[in-house]
């Protein structure tokens, strides 16, 4: 292990990254004015929570303007004595909730981390308690799971942009502001509030794009960062779908392993891949459904998101084995069951994924250019055939360029190195993308493997639970080329 000596930031570090554009644009966000504190009250769920709001500029480019309340939660740390300050999550997928994570599951941290931090996270701008993007459900559900041909790529072209017309009139001008980058620089109005010189930040999953983004923008104000499956905001629509393709199919090649290996696999004996293939075939003919939902279809696409969602977490594999030997084992019907009853028009529904069209340009000039990438995604995953992330070029079709916060290599020049644990067999965020963003990085990253499976790595080693911890408390970086051992799922 080493210990990193801190240093001060001089005139000419800051006038190099001023030189290099790395400052914001705007002069409110370089130089933040005093704002309010946050008002911390009991959580109407939990009164050992606190929850409060923090008022921020919709438009940072215009802090005067329109603001929206930022929803946040804390657990104040359980050892004053020993306090360090607090420790600011960064919530996962699109949509997912901080506060939430805070109040029902703030215990993903260490016992000494909570004696140490204050553990603090939030609802990012647009989702759940901070003024939710808000669009028509029918809308939603036009946009299809994959493209069959020219016509409807056409009409996704036009049924997307309805949807955007339709959200920016429903949620108001913070729909067109709910990128990562709008996000960091929340996340420093937060970090001022807490009264934090620095930040002690820990992103997980679509989490760490916020934490990359704010150690970009505000260098010397990292304490330190942790990012934990870590996305690379570096690539095109091409390399993007090929990596989330190939990283899907060593998924599933790892649960195939595992059952071959494994009693705890209800599938044990059998051949895997051989029921798969079965189960994709009907699927295809539209006779597969759902033993867990009665009458629901599934799509080849929806068959291969749902066991991939299972991928997440060693503990899902047996329910994932069960699942696919129940509709192995389950006759097929004679002819496809009835599609869902469509809701009504005038209902609405939360839209979180509307900042990742926000982050990402991917995209499509053509059918011909989709059903290419298409085919290329199931050469490269033959099991799976459909990555998730296909339905990412769907949804985003036709996003006006350029967009708020678009992809780009690193440049990030902290004091403290960022810490990226990564999983060798993660089923989202491949470990391809960890060694890319670390190499981008430089001397100012530091790659901790954890040599097993699932999406992260905190919460399922205590080898990488160790290491994080001394990082975050203490601001040890672990030595190059560390790594900790598997741990076996029937453990």
């Amino acid at each position: 292990m080493l210990r990193v000596r801190k240093s001060a930031v001089g005139w000419a570090v800051a006038l190099a990254l001023t030189a290099t554009g790395l400052t914001p644009a705007s002069p409110a966000a370089a130089r933040p004015q005093p704002g309010p504190t946050i008002d911390w009250r009991p959580c109407a769920t939990d009164s050992d929570a606190e929850c409060g709001t923090l008022s921020l500029p919709v438009d940072w480019n215009q802090p005067r303007g329109e603001r929206f309340d930022l929803a946040l939660a804390r657990r104040v740390a359980t050892d004053p004595a020993t306090r360090k300050g607090a420790l600011v999550f960064g919530p996962g997928r699109p949509g997912d909730s901080g506060v939430d994570r805070v109040v029902n599951g703030s215990s993903r941290f260490s016992a000494d981390l909570r004696r140490r931090f204050d553990i603090v996270s939030f609802d990012p701008r647009g989702t759940g308690g901070s003024h939710p993007v808000i669009c028509a459900r029918d809308l939603l559900a036009r946009q299809p799971q994959l493209i069959a041909d020219q016509a409807q790529f056409d009409a996704t072209l036009a049924g997307n942009a309805l949807l955007r017309a339709d959200c920016r009139a429903r949620t108001g001008a913070l729909y067109d502001h709910v990128d990562t980058t709008s996000g960091a620089r929340d996340l420093d109005a937060v970090r001022a509030a807490l009264g934090e010189r620095q930040l002690t930040f820990h992103g997980s999953s679509y989490g760490t794009l916020l934490g990359q983004r704010y150690a970009e923008l505000y260098p010397n104000r990292v304490r330190a960062v942790v990012l934990e499956a870590a996305m690379d905001h570096s690539i095109g629509t091409r390399a993007f779908l090929d990596s989330q393709a190939v990283t899907a199919e060593n998924a599933f090649d790892q649960f195939v392993a595992w059952c071959d290996r494994s009693t705890a696999c209800g599938l044990n004996g059998r051949d895997v891949r051989a029921i798969w293939a079965g189960l994709r075939a009907r699927a295809e003919r539209g006779t597969l459904t759902d033993p867990d939902r009665a009458g629901v279809v599934l799509t080849p696409f929806e068959l291969a998101r749902l066991t991939h969602k299972k991928f997440y977490d060693t503990w899902r594999w047996p329910g994932l084995a069960d699942w696919l030997g129940r509709m192995d084992a389950a006759a097929s019907p004679t002819t496809a069951p009835p599609a869902d009853a469509t809701t009504t028009a005038d209902a609405v529904a939360p839209y979180p994924f509307a900042v990742f069209c926000q982050d990402w340009s991917l995209p499509v000039r053509d059918y011909r250019e989709y059903a290419a990438h298409v085919r290329r995604a199931a050469l490269l995953a033959p099991d799976l055939r459909y990555p998730p992330a296909l339905f990412a070029l769907v949804t985003c079709l036709g996003t006006p360029t350029p967009v708020a916060n678009p992809q780009h290599r690193l440049r990030v020049r902290t004091d403290v190195p960022l810490l990226l644990a990564a999983t060798v067999h993660d089923p989202a965020s491949g470990y391809d993308w960890a060694r890319t963003v670390a190499r981008q990085l430089g001397r100012h990253g530091a790659l901790l493997t954890y040599q097993g499976w699932g999406h992260g790595s905190y919460s399922s080693s205590r080898c990488v639970e160790r290491a994080v911890d001394a990082y975050l408390i203490d601001q040890v970086v672990p030595a190059r080329g560390a790594s900790c051992p598997a741990v076996d799922p029937d453990v």
